[in-house]
């Protein structure tokens, strides 16, 4: 038997569907290739760099953060043997000075990162005679 179909008048031979690829240079398909792969590697090296600059600040700051926490376990254990650390009087006196009136600051908000921040507003009244 004949594989070739009759569709309108016309033979069709079986096959692919759909229209043939083009004859593409082979040179070019290769060349292209290469730049994407230069363009993949040049891309993965910036995202590196990136993370690397990220993983270096996050470190950074789980040192100061350290650094701060041992200072604190310092004053803690100072305090518990009666005696208060010169960095603390200095903060306590600080504050005394700012708010003379004593009870005055206002408490800051829960969701708030700096406690030491007060909440001041100012009216001003425009009235004309």
């Amino acid at each position: 038997m004949d594989d070739n179909k009759m569709v309108a008048g016309k033979v069709k031979k079986p096959g692919k569907r759909g229209r043939k690829p083009a004859k593409i240079d082979l040179k070019a398909k290769l060349e292209r290739s290469r730049q994407s792969a230069r363009e993949c590697r040049a891309r993965k090296k910036l995202r590196y760099q990136y993370l690397e600059e990220l993983v270096s600040s996050k470190e950074r700051a789980i040192c100061a953060l350290r650094e701060e926490l041992e200072m604190y376990k310092q004053w803690c254990s100072a305090m518990d043997q009666g005696k208060i650390p010169s960095e603390i009087k200095a903060l306590l006196t600080g504050d005394e000075q700012k708010n003379p009136q004593g009870g005055s600051r206002t408490k800051p908000s829960r969701g708030s990162k700096n406690h030491n921040t007060t909440t001041t507003t100012t009216t001003t009244n425009n009235s004309s005679s």
